[in-house]
């Protein structure tokens, strides 16, 4: 580093961390047939990144990030510590000189009692699936900036926590993808600037990072191969923004060239520049060939267009299909063999009908320590083979705590992303033993979000009420369940129902 940092015994020297770059390689085979990778192998990079779980407190580096809200006065654990570490004088610089931070941007202070000799502060966005872009785009917004601080300070390190948070809502994965193609595109164009760049992670986010990682830094000429099929549709601009299409336009520069050559002469002056580097923008400009300005792609025009095409329901029913999309095709590759193990959603036998059953446990899913997307993600590879067709889903809600019950929110998302043929082709959806509470969100739920399964959903409060339609043998019953029922409405001996049974049932 260009000046040295104090030393003290709790801190973590980078020389003590493992480089991108000599982090072990997986086995792969050569491929000679390859595509060309938009992020090729590049050591000098790699060199400089560095995945850590850890207090990013005790990094001695020259500048680490600290989520906030806008107020700077989030009541989270890690900017707590930051305070708590920086001191007093942490604090009343906030107060005092920077007050306010909207999201998307970052500002800086000193480090003060900390390793670190900057504190920048950023403001990440809450994600709605209803304005994914927007999302999308002020979390690109948070990590542009704080480069940009990087640079401004002249910091040679800087250590950066995962900025999207599922405190917000925001997916592990997808704002990894943002917030590491972000890093790659800066690095490219300031290599010279920056000494590392340290992803800091904990034990809810290094997976997702360890998997992206080898996407954007490929450590060898393989590794860049592999990763070329895996690599999002949009892999962002070159500052590494998300793509909106509705942004470009194309408009005449020297209009009066136009005039002095034929159609064959404008083809070759045809090029693209940007139209407001200076202002981050993402507007791509080109050379016309009209006489005068001519733009092909009004973005008002392309909003009108388009608000005039679909209705709003529409639209985010578009950007739901589109989301799905995305979130099947992971569900098929990634290895959910730890959500699998939990047994809280799992397949069972068919019902009287013939309809294939799904089971859901709501003892076994640890609501507050799982991964809820990587949840999702399992349970759209579970439900896909089965939901083309008729079939009815089992909850289980025997002996549930505080802790296995999901966010409304997060319901309400997944609600929302799954298609709509989940919805369609669900015949019933049976809550087994029922408190209180499971009835009252369950008829808040079907109320205000679900109003189309609100006459699917059966309560009860036995097992044995479910064998009027699916017997015994095809289902696939905790032992705990089991005995819970027998202890509150006491032994039941099956008969196979008749027809009049059934229905009495």
């Amino acid at each position: 580093m260009d000046d040295p940092l104090g030393a003290r015994s709790d801190c973590v020297d980078l020389k003590e961390l493992t480089r991108w770059n000599l982090t072990q390689l997986p086995m792969t085979s050569e491929d000679k047939d390859a595509d060309i990778s938009p992020f090729p192998w590049r050591n000098d990079l790699n060199s400089k990144l560095i995945l850590w779980c850890g207090d990013i407190t005790r990094l001695l580096v020259h500048g680490i990030v600290n989520l906030t809200n806008e107020r700077l006065d989030a009541k989270l654990p890690e900017t707590e510590m930051i305070y708590q570490k920086g001191g007093p004088d942490l604090v009343a610089e906030i107060r005092n000189n920077v007050r306010i931070c909207k999201t998307g941007e970052a500002k800086t202070t000193k480090g003060h009692k900390l390793p670190a000799r900057f504190v920048i502060h950023t403001v990440g966005p809450r994600y709605n699936i209803k304005y994914i872009t927007a999302a999308e785009s002020a979390l690109f917004s948070c990590y542009r900036s704080v480069l940009g601080q990087v640079r401004e300070h002249q910091m040679k390190s800087v250590a950066i926590p995962c900025l999207h948070s599922m405190r917000r809502g925001y997916p592990i994965e997808d704002g990894a993808h943002i917030a590491i193609r972000t890093v790659r595109r800066f690095l490219e164009k300031y290599v010279d600037d920056v000494d590392s760049v340290i992803f800091v992670c904990n034990e809810d986010t290094v997976d997702a990072y360890m998997k992206i990682l080898p996407l954007y830094f490929p450590r060898s000429s393989q590794e860049e191969v592999d990763a070329i099929k895996l690599l999002p549709e949009d892999i962002g601009n070159e500052n590494g923004e998300p793509i909106i299409p509705e942004r470009q336009i194309r408009i005449m520069d020297k209009p009066m060239l136009a005039s002095m050559r034929n159609t064959d002469d404008l083809d070759e002056l045809e090029q693209t520049i940007d139209l407001n580097k200076e202002f981050g923008t993402s507007t791509v400009v080109e050379v016309g060939r009209h006489p005068f300005a001519q733009m092909q792609s009004n973005p008002d025009e392309v909003k009108i267009t388009s608000m005039s095409s679909y209705t709003t329901a529409e639209q985010r029913h578009l950007e739901n299909k589109r989301r799905y999309e995305r979130l099947l095709k992971r569900s098929r590759v990634e290895d959910l063999t730890d959500i699998a193990a939990l047994k809280c959603i799992y397949r069972t036998g068919v019902d009287r009908f013939g309809r294939p059953v799904l089971i859901l446990v709501g003892k076994h899913f640890p609501a507050n320590t799982i991964n809820m997307e990587r949840a999702l993600l399992y349970l759209i590879r579970v439900m896909e083979p089965i939901v083309e067709s008729d079939y009815i889903i089992v909850y289980f809600h025997t002996q549930t705590s505080a802790d296995n019950h999901p966010d409304m929110a997060f319901l309400k998302q997944v609600y929302s992303i799954l298609d709509n043929k989940y919805r369609k082709n669900m015949k019933a959806f049976y809550i087994i033993h029922p408190t209180w509470w499971s009835k009252l969100a369950t008829w808040f739920f079907t109320t205000f979000t679900a109003s189309d399964i609100k006459n699917k959903v059966i309560s009860m409060r036995g097992v044995q009420y479910l064998y009027g339609t699916i017997f015994p043998d095809q289902l696939d019953i905790p032992s705990f369940v089991i005995n819970y029922d027998i202890e509150i409405n006491g032994p039941r001996y099956y008969e196979p129902p008749n027809e009049a049974g059934a229905e009495a049932l």
